[in-house]
């Protein structure tokens, strides 16, 4: 007998899911990195992305150079991304809820990347970061606390 799966919130994108892969571990080292909150504002294309963070003062390009570095060991460590249903206490104890939208579904369906990153998350994702390609930063800027990088996979 095939198992049910959870009823979850419709979703109105179709993200590229390498791009998508890669925008979890780019928010799980900037959390590590700079103790900010993941991205507030986010947009995933197939060819360039961009994602603000809210930082108190604008990261050097060392810091810059870095954050690309640490992304690019994640994805090469080759980790599986997997999937797996809760509740919404379930899943507090493990993730932040805080940018999920009002009237969400009551089983959330929470993303992990290997031993790195967990996030709830209904997009589409690979199955492996091996899949995901080179990180590339290929711009940033700095205003009024909000920090804003451009990346891309080559």
């Amino acid at each position: 007998m095939e198992k049910e799966s959870p009823l979850l919130n419709a979703h109105n994108k179709t993200e590229y899911p390498p791009m998508h892969t890669a925008e979890h571990i780019l928010n799980r080292t900037m959390v590590n990195r700079f103790g900010c909150p993941r991205s507030r504002n986010t947009h995933i294309e197939r060819k360039k992305s961009k994602c603000d963070y809210l930082l108190s003062s604008a990261p050097t390009d060392e810091q810059i150079a870095e954050i690309e570095g640490c992304v690019n060991a994640v994805i090469d460590r080759h980790l599986p991304v997997t999937s797996e249903y809760m509740s919404h206490e379930e899943a507090a104890a493990l993730v932040d809820l805080s940018k999920l939208p009002e009237g969400v579904s009551e089983t959330l369906r929470i993303v992990r990347i290997g031993d790195y990153d967990a996030c709830a998350c209904i997009g589409q994702h690979v199955s492996n970061t091996s899949e995901v390609g080179h990180f590339k930063i290929i711009s940033h800027d700095y205003e009024n606390g909000r920090l804003r990088i451009r990346f891309k996979l080559i």
